[in-house]
């Protein structure tokens, strides 16, 4: 889109051509009301209070793109009428009940009410009964709702669901003596809101979505709630404290919303997650997963004596996960090079190894992508991320590439997701062999590569067969023949039958030979045979290009292979490239921390069990804080360094006063924020300098983007080797699309068993039931565990979670890999 300059209300303004006027008017500052329009989703027009003049014509500016040299009004005496006229319509029949409403105090319809001056009200008809109802972690009241269509928007254009829709409400028709003496689109409007409410789109009693809860969040008014809050607090008793989602990598900007726990109980509580929803959405680990604190009152000093002792005498390793800071992982390198103390953590070590390979073909030290970019793209793909659920952010970004760009893409995964597949008509879901990620990448390469280092394109060209086949065409051929005619004597006037020759257009199927390319890497993946056909059709004016890549890769048998093309596609395809980190601050640790593979004979675990073990989950050796306790900073997926506080307070000891017991001198966990290190792409910014804000525009003004650090790389890549595989079952290491970890598992909203999640296709070819109890078996373990059905996947392969920690799930998995082969019984 090319740069252009829109008049505002007689001032001049920078733009992009196409862009709404709307958003071009909020990035700069000038007021124009909406109630339906969310950023980054379509335009519904269902409220229409964004009406403005442009060159001298009334239009709606959510709808409304820009062009060169545009006058725009956005408030005059005729828009002014308008717009209080619809806000009288809203106020028809709503309920006076905002003293308890959840809502209240940061209600957009309260908000314009006042704005447009509504004081007078000469609209009314009668009210229909519009019961309450409960959708599970969602409560509706239909008779707070202005079917402004939010929920439904964001659902479909976001979140890749379209789990709900507008149904019919009942409502009485409108006098015909409001038609005559209303504005026309103030009257549409009325109609609309006076059939519709917003409904299950299945027909269900109760949302079979995902349960992200993104309706609740973009609701302009009280009518979507979540069941859990409701009654709970008024919104202006709430203090909200920016942090940063804790339980994956994507560390979204969001609000621990806190106040006292009660009248008679001062100590703080998290009453609910919120988040900026017109920019970013938050997925529901993000939101319901909030109350993990460790609660400890008083620092236990006899436990602290010994965890000191041990690290003195005994301990010759620290193992932890990358549910830490990066100024918490900081310290544990320091104490490293001090005492020599091994450090484990399996996952930053697999992603840190894998960056290494990748930086040999790249050329750079990071990834060039992220949400952003993936967002921005019309032609996207997907592989090595079971996407729903490992990041669901990045789902997000890939439904709303498709959705909002007249996208395209392609899903690579051994498992069949359902969510993913509905994403679009115009996305082509592969459920491949595992183990196939080596060939997918050449074919990538083979597909999209420019200027590809020869050794490359030479193996690329052994995959390549011409073959003769045989197709047959509809040819059209112009033949002559005999037909009899009717004439006219001219002389005699007499009729009389003539035989004249005519062309005639005929079709033929004719066979015909042709030479056709075939590619084995096909065969290899399991493509279609209609691939190719199908992905000439969807690459149609497509010129921008994101490849996003998960953690099936990172400790895959192959690893170092996938690490080193997935380098090629970035350096040598029009693909920006996304890796997405494991968990929450995997990215960090793997850039601080000098990592070790092997653990030593005495192990300190923080946040794993260990000889010794300090943990923010309780019943450990020493309480730690959780990370809603904790200040600091976390390395996203987005390579950005991004803040996060304290929501609740934490009585006892952290991981620096350990540090400082040990020799190390810091009087807060945070001062070692401006000595993370800065030629691993960290910059020396002090902790209270980092932003942690969305502008108007919606650029994410959060801490800061870690520096990429140039390489020498080599272009060196092997051939592929096929994984072998036999005939037991697959296990696949995953969580569901709520859980992340046991921190997640210890909200209140989302705690519960661990179980085998199967598809339906596997419980009716096993003759199981949700619920029975099964045995697994392989060489490295065994477990007996109930199914439970994942209605979102397809397939005959399974996934055992880990945020059970009673499962044990990771004894299936020792080499690190997410896929196992088991054996499965019924018990």
């Amino acid at each position: 889109m090319s740069d252009i300059v829109v008049n505002i209300n007689g001032k001049e303004y920078q733009a992009k051509e196409g862009e709404y006027i709307l958003n071009i008017a909020r990035a700069n500052g000038v007021f124009i009301p909406a109630l339906c329009y969310l950023t980054n989703c379509s335009p519904t027009l269902a409220c229409r209070l964004c009406l403005v003049e442009i060159n001298g014509k009334r239009v709606y500016s959510c709808n409304a793109k820009a062009k060169d040299g545009m006058q725009v009004i956005t408030q005059n005496e005729e828009i002014q009428k308008e717009r209080n006229a619809i806000m009288k319509v809203y106020d028809i029949n709503h309920p006076l009940e905002c003293g308890v409403c959840d809502q209240s105090g940061e209600c957009a319809l309260q908000n314009y009410t006042l704005e447009m001056n509504v004081n007078s009200q000469e609209y009314s008809i009668k009210d229909v009964h519009r019961p309450t109802r409960d959708w599970g972690r969602v409560h509706y009241d239909p008779a707070l709702c202005i079917v402004c269509e939010r929920c439904v928007t964001v659902c479909r254009d976001m979140i890749g669901e379209s789990a709900l829709k507008n149904i019919p409400r009942g409502g009485d028709a409108i006098d015909a003596d409001f038609k005559a003496n209303m504005p026309k689109d103030v009257y549409a409007m009325w109609n609309k809101l006076q059939k519709s409410i917003i409904g299950i789109a299945s027909g269900a009693e109760v949302l079979d979505c995902t349960l992200c809860g993104e309706c609740t969040a973009v609701c302009p008014v009280g009518a979507l709630v979540g069941s859990d809050f409701q009654y709970k607090s008024n919104a202006w008793e709430l203090k909200k404290i920016p942090a940063s989602n804790p339980h994956s990598s994507d560390c979204s900007l969001i609000y621990y919303d806190v106040k006292h726990t009660s009248t008679a109980d001062a100590k703080e509580k998290i009453y609910r997650v919120s988040s900026d929803f017109n920019y970013a959405p938050i997925h529901a680990a993000a939101r319901y997963g909030y109350d993990f604190d460790n609660t400890v009152t008083h620092k236990d000093t006899q436990a602290f004596a010994k965890v000191i002792e041990a690290l003195q005498t005994k301990v010759d390793t620290i193992k932890f996960t990358s549910y830490i800071t990066n100024e918490e992982a900081l310290i544990l390198q320091k104490l490293k090079e001090k005492f020599g103390y091994k450090l484990v953590n399996k996952d930053a070590f697999v992603f840190a190894n894998f960056m290494k390979n990748f930086a040999q073909t790249s050329g750079t030290t990071l990834y060039n992508g992220d949400l952003v970019a993936l967002r921005a793209a019309n032609f996207v793909i997907s592989l090595g991320a079971f996407l729903k659920n490992d990041s669901p952010n990045s789902g997000y970004a890939f439904n709303n590439a498709l959705r909002m760009n007249k996208g395209a893409g392609i899903y690579f995964h051994p498992i069949s997701d359902n969510v993913v597949n509905n994403y679009s008509k115009k996305l082509i879901s592969i459920t491949h062999q595992v183990g196939a990620e080596e060939a997918i990448l050449y074919l990538l390469l083979d597909l999209f590569g420019k200027k590809l280092p020869l050794h490359v394109s030479d193996y690329l060209k052994t995959f390549h067969t011409t073959t003769t086949k045989t197709i047959t065409e509809n040819v059209k051929e112009t033949i002559m023949e005999m037909v009899k005619k009717t004439i006219k004597d001219e002389e005699s006037g007499e009729e009389k039958e003539v035989e004249v020759q005519e062309s005639k257009v005929v079709t033929k199927n004719v066979e015909k030979q042709v030479e056709v390319d075939s590619n084995k890497l096909f065969e290899l993946i399991g493509m279609p045979e209609d691939f190719m056909e199908t992905l000439q059709k969807l690459l149609e004016k497509k010129d921008t290009f994101a490849l996003v890549v998960g953690e099936d890769l990172y400790a895959h048998p192959r690893a170092t292979n996938l690490a080193k093309l997935l380098g090629l596609v970035q350096k040598y395809t029009d693909f920006s490239v996304t890796l997405i980190p494991s968990k929450t601050n995997t990215l960090g640790v793997s850039l601080i921390c000098d990592l070790d593979a092997e653990a030593g004979k005495f192990v300190l675990g923080y946040n794993e069990k260990a000889d010794i073990t300090l943990s923010a989950l309780g019943g450990g050796d020493l309480d730690m804080p959780a990370l809603n306790q904790q200040e600091g900073t976390f390395a996203s997926l987005g390579k950005k360094v991004v803040p996060t506080n304290v929501a609740v307070s934490f009585g006892g000891y952290c991981l620096n006063d350990i540090a400082n017991a040990l020799g190390l001198e810091a009087e807060y966990t945070i001062d070692y924020t401006q000595e993370l290190p800065t030629d691993k792409g960290f910059k020396a910014v002090r902790f209270d300098d980092l932003p942690n804000e969305f502008d108007n525009s919606g650029n994410e003004n959060r801490g800061y983007l870690l520096d990429a650090k140039e390489v020498i790389c080599d272009d060196m890549a092997e051939e592929i080797k096929a994984l072998s595989l036999d005939d037991t079952q697959i296990l696949y290491l995953a969580n569901p699309v709520h859980q992340f970890s046991p921190f997640t598992n210890k909200a209140h909203q989302l705690n519960e068993a661990g179980s085998l999640f199967v598809s339906s296709e596997f419980l009716e070819a096993k003759e199981l039931q949700s619920g029975d109890m099964v045995k697994i078996d392989s060489e490295d373990g065994s477990l007996v565990v109930s199914v439970k059905v994942d209605t979102t996947i397809g397939g005959n392969i399974v996934y055992l979670p880990t945020f059970d920690t009673k499962l044990n799930a990771e004894q299936f998995f020792s080499n690190g890999y997410r896929f196992a082969h088991v054996s499965i019984g019924r018990v």
